[in-house]
């Protein structure tokens, strides 16, 4: 309601100028001539309309002014009335214009598969980082579940993909499933020629950092719903 309130005052502040103008016309016949004064923008939209600068005040016209707010406008006689939305109205309008400034977002069912996959490799690092930290045996028999868990929600993400971003996100969580099982089958290779793995393996360990740097530059794309891409999940 405040914002919608600022928009008033605008507006009445940008109409004030009008009405003066009106009734001191006929006691000056001269009309000053207009100037550029740049573009007026209501926070939060994309939309803009220009300025003309008249005796150094700045004017816009009514038909600009009441697209900039979605309010409507109407003549009758000498009014100009101008009917502004409600404050939610306006919060929905400047919602659907900054979607659409933005671009396309990722699909509702593939968002939820690509948060189920992302959990699903998070847990699957997860559970080999404290075995090699707390020196329990890496052994197939507990990893191979983590693993076609992961994968089976990586189908699902698949299977719900249907628009570019949606696409363009499957790849990247393709990416991070390749090298989680690169890092996992690393692991039993190293156990299988060696009993202890030192602690500190995921120390400095360069496919390691980018498997956490791809994670939160996925969790990045599902927070915004918005296809972002990372060096690191490629």
């Amino acid at each position: 309601m405040q914002a919608l309130a600022r928009i008033r005052y605008v507006a009445l502040a940008l109409l004030l100028p009008i009405a003066t103008s009106a009734q001191t016309r006929t006691a000056v016949p001269a009309r000053p001539a207009a100037q550029s004064a740049g573009t007026l923008v209501i926070a939060g939209q994309q939309d803009q309309a220009p300025l003309v600068r008249i005796n150094g005040r700045p004017y816009i016209d009514i038909e600009s002014l009441a697209r900039l707010t979605h309010a409507t406008v109407r003549y009758t006689g000498s009014q100009v009335i101008l009917t502004f939305p409600n404050g939610s109205q306006l919060t929905q309008a400047a919602e659907t214009s900054a979607q659409s400034a933005r671009g396309p977002q990722l699909s509702g069912a593939f968002l939820a598969a690509e948060i189920e996959t992302l959990t699903a490799i998070r847990e699957w690092r997860v559970s080999l980082v404290n075995a090699v930290q707390n020196n329990y045996p890496v052994a197939d028999n507990w990893i191979a579940p983590l693993r076609r868990f992961a994968d089976s929600k990586l189908q699902l993400a698949a299977a719900a993909a249907s628009t570019e971003p949606d696409q363009q996100t499957l790849e990247l969580l393709r990416n991070e499933f390749t090298n989680m099982q690169q890092e996992s089958d690393g692991l039993l290779a190293m156990r299988a020629k060696i009993s202890y793995i030192r602690p500190d393996t995921f120390d400095n360990n360069t496919l390691d950092q980018k498997i956490l740097t791809c994670q939160r530059a996925l969790a990045q794309v599902a927070a915004s719903k918005q296809f972002q891409d990372d060096p690191a999940c490629h």
